[in-house]
C-alpha cells in the first residue's frame, strides 16, 4: 500500500521576466536532479512508521462480524476479510490497525491461493485448509508476499502481523533450518518497512535476540501456558509492545506475571471472535 512524485515543468511564471538562457542551465540541472530523486515511479518518502509501546491495550478479532467499539488503542484484524472502509472507521475511532496475514503457510480459501506453485506447499499446519510453505523459495514467495503487504497498505493499515513465522520448528515437509527462517523473517520485515508499515514478530521466541532490532512489536500466543513469557522481554526493554493472548488459562493465572512483564495480555477463544477478557 506509491505516491507519485514529480517536478513542476520548467518555464516562466506570470508577472516575472524570463531568466537568461545561461542562468537557466544550472536551474534546469537542479530540477532534473530533483526529478531523479522523486520520479513518478519511485515511492515517495513515508511518514515515520507507528511504533506501539509496551502495555498498550489491544483487540484481536479474526472471525465474526467486526465489533469496532472495544475501548482499546489497537485492533488486529484480517487483511483479506476487512475492507478499507473498516480500517478507516477504526482510525476515526482513534485506533491503530494491524493487518493479519499468513506469510508462512498457504491458505486454500484466499483469493490469491492459485498463484502459489504447488511445489511450495507442504504439510498441513493443524488448521483446516492451511499448509506450510517452503520459505527457502524466496524468489517465488517474495512477489506474492509483497502483493499481500501492498494490499494492507492500500487499505490503510498501520502495521502487519505475519503469521506462521516459525515453520523451521515444525513438521513442514521441508528441511527448513533456523538460518532459513531468519532469512525469510528478515525479508518479511523489509517488505513491510519498505511500504512504511510496522511489523510484528509472531511467536518464534528462539530467534527474538536476532530479530528484535528488525521488528517493531511482537505477537505471542500462550507464552504463559508454556512458561515462556520472560523470553519476550527484549521487546519490552527496547520499548516495543508485546501483544499476548492465552486460550486455556484463566486471567488470574497469567495476568499478574503479564503485568509485571508489561505485556499487553488478554484471554481469547481459539476462533478469535470479538469476545475478550483483558488483564
Amino acid at each position: 500500500m506509491t505516491r507519485p512524485g514529480g517536478i513542476r515543468p520548467a518555464g516562466t511564471r506570470p508577472g516575472r521576466r524570463s531568466r537568461p538562457a545561461a542562468a537557466l542551465v544550472p536551474l534546469l540541472l537542479l530540477l532534473l536532479l530533483a526529478g531523479c530523486a522523486h520520479a513518478p515511479d519511485d515511492p515517495a518518502p513515508h511518514a515515520e512508521r507507528w511504533l506501539p509501546k509496551p502495555g498498550v491495550a489491544w483487540q484481536w478479532q479474526l472471525s465474526g462480524r467486526l465489533d469496532p467499539a472495544v475501548d482499546v488503542s489497537v485492533y488486529d484484524i484480517d487483511g483479506f476479510d476487512q475492507s478499507a472502509e473498516a480500517v478507516a472507521d477504526l482510525h476515526r475511532r482513534g485506533r491503530k490497525v494491524i493487518c493479519y496475514l499468513s506469510t508462512g503457510a498457504w491458505e486454500d480459501w484466499r483469493p490469491d491461493a492459485e498463484k502459489f506453485p504447488r511445489e511450495l506447499i507442504g504439510r498441513g499446519n493443524g488448521w483446516d485448509g492451511e499448509q506450510w510453505l517452503d520459505i527457502r523459495r524466496t524468489e517465488e514467495l517474495e512477489p506474492l508476499m509483497a502483493a499481500r503487504i501492498d494490499m494492507c497498505r492500500q487499505k490503510g493499515f498501520d502495521a502487519v502481523e505475519p503469521d506462521n513465522m516459525d515453520g523451521y520448528k515444525n513438521r513442514t515437509g521441508f528441511p527448513l533450518t533456523a538460518a532459513d527462517q531468519l532469512r525469510y523473517n528478515r525479508l518479511i520485515a523489509r517488505l513491510a518497512h519498505d511500504r512504511g508499515l510496522s511489523v510484528g514478530l509472531k511467536n518464534d521466541l528462539d530467534q527474538i535476540p536476532e530479530l528484535v532490532g528488525e521488528y517493531d512489536f511482537a505477537v505471542n500466543e500462550q507464552c504463559a501456558e508454556h512458561d515462556e513469557c520472560a523470553e519476550l522481554t527484549p521487546f519490552v526493554r527496547a520499548g516495543k509492545a508485546v501483544f499476548h493472548v492465552e486460550y486455556e488459562l484463566e486471567t488470574a493465572e497469567f495476568c499478574p506475571e503479564a503485568r509485571r512483564l508489561r505485556l499487553s495480555s488478554m484471554l481469547k477463544k481459539y476462533e478469535l471472535g470479538a469476545w475478550r477478557r483483558p488483564c
